[in-house]
């Protein structure tokens, strides 16, 4: 009975492999011959930012005395946001195109300080909690390299640069990051061929090459009891997912 369960699942297996390599009638079958094509893009971000914390520290005050403080700040959970843009595709060859996808993406942060010596009832760091909004123009520079379509579709690998520019204002509360950053990124995805157009899911991730960090913000605090919270970090860089939906 094993023996002849086994048989079973092997033919399965060989029809399905059989039946996936049928060829099919091929939707926009010279698309990829293009030298250039252009498109659109809208998709989900999540984004998130990995700090340095310094620990224990010593305010000054306006007096002239010292205070110690230890904060530490951290961002509890990547935050869900949108995105919109363009397309610019040029072909490089059989299986390379290079790619520029400039968008935008809004979303946000979300940052909890705890305050280990300023305790709590049950006897835990005080917490307080920032928001911090970010919009940002990229302008990613991409390498794509794509295996051989079959029927209508063509899975991808792609890579590159992408440099980005805040649009936030600079009246953050507590911690501020800078207007300009440079993030690598490395993604996948697969191009669809329908009849009229081609749709194109991807996944890639990015992440920060600088200290995305504002430290001239701490000095612009006009509220000193802030400034234990925003000199809490040396130093933060910028990380986000992005499933992307194009559309050529």
């Amino acid at each position: 009975m094993r023996r002849l369960f086994s048989i079973i699942l092997l033919t399965l297996a060989l029809a399905t492999t059989a039946t996936a390599q049928i060829r099919k009638p091929q939707n926009k079958p010279y698309i990829d011959l293009r030298p250039l094509h252009f498109g659109i893009q809208i998709g989900l971000n999540l984004q998130d930012v990995e700090l340095q914390n310094v620990g224990p520290q010593t305010i000054v005050m306006p007096d002239g005395t010292e205070q110690d403080a230890h904060v530490q700040c951290d961002a509890d959970t990547w935050n869900p946001g949108f995105s919109v843009g363009v397309l610019a595709d040029w072909r490089l060859g059989q299986h390379f195109a290079l790619r520029l996808a400039p968008a935008m993406h809004f979303g946000s942060k979300r940052l909890v300080f705890r305050d280990f010596k300023n305790l709590n009832e049950s006897g835990r760091p005080s917490e307080v909690t920032q928001d911090l909004k970010n919009t940002y123009i990229s302008l990613p520079v991409d390498l794509k390299f794509s295996a051989q379509r079959f029927n209508n579709y063509r899975p991808y690998v792609m890579a590159g640069l992408n440099p980005m520019i805040n649009l936030a204002g600079k009246d953050q509360e507590y911690v501020q990051l800078k207007r300009y950053d440079t993030m690598v990124e490395v993604g996948l995805g697969c191009d669809f061929y329908l009849p009229f157009f081609k749709l194109i899911p991807e996944l890639k991730f990015c992440f920060s090459l600088i200290d995305a960090l504002d430290k001239d913000h701490w000095n612009e605090l006009t509220d000193i009891n802030k400034r234990a919270y925003a000199q809490s970090v040396s130093s933060a860089q910028n990380k986000m997912i992005v499933l992307t939906l194009y559309f050529e």
